[in-house]
């Protein structure tokens, strides 16, 4: 992707946050490498950017006004755009690094890194390299369903279903002090704390696809 004059990599930056955006773009500025070239606060505005290029790579923050990251990396997707993307994250949540890498992001740091992090990672991404935090690549796949049983990814869909204790006992042929048991085991794998909130996560997981669950 060709540079700014100068040799410089021209850059966007996508960001809600006006003093992050103040912040990092007097960082830009002040680094021989870049030029710094507009900002955007909400995703529709990012996306229009992208159709029509006139940067070289995005510095995306993971929440805009109107949409978060992985809604902006979707859209993206179904609108066959493409470009260079550094996430800045404001949240240490390792899930949403582990979106990003299956979204195709080429490079992810957080706010709170030393600003040498960034601009390296803007290095890396601008000269066609993938530069994100370490992460067990064999675990990108990885979500709460994934680490259930086959029976009890079934106990998960009968909840979905509305079944109740007593159904599941009754058809399944065991006592209804047993389901509950089961239940809490199943709770404590997927991190909740209810049936609601676990019927909720199914949902959330399976309106993502297969991939969420491979």
């Amino acid at each position: 992707m060709r540079g700014a004059p100068e040799g410089r990599f021209r850059v966007l930056i996508a960001e809600r946050n006006p003093l992050v955006v103040a912040a990092l773009g007097d960082m830009i500025k002040n680094d021989v490498r870049f030029e710094l070239v507009a900002s955007v606060q909400s995703g529709e505005a990012f996306l229009a950017a992208v159709a029509e290029p006139k940067f070289d790579l995005a510095v995306l923050g993971w929440k805009l006004s109107d949409m978060n990251g992985a809604e902006v990396l979707e859209e993206m997707r179904q609108r066959g755009l493409h470009t260079r993307i550094v996430i800045f994250s404001n949240d240490h949540d390792i899930a949403i690094l582990k979106q990003c890498v299956r979204l195709g992001v080429q490079g992810y740091c957080y706010q709170f890194d030393d600003p040498a992090i960034l601009f390296d990672t803007l290095v890396a991404v601008a000269h066609g390299r993938i530069c994100i935090p370490y992460l067990d690549v064999s675990k990108i796949n990885d979500t709460p369903l994934s680490r259930l049983t086959t029976r009890e990814r079934e106990l998960l869909a009968v909840l979905a279903d509305g079944w109740t204790n007593l159904q599941i006992a009754a058809r399944t042929g065991i006592s209804e002090n047993t389901v509950k048991y089961h239940l809490k085991n199943l709770y404590d794998k997927l991190e909740v704390r209810n049936r609601a909130m676990a019927v909720a996560l199914y949902a959330t997981e399976k309106s993502r696809g297969p991939q969420a669950n491979s």
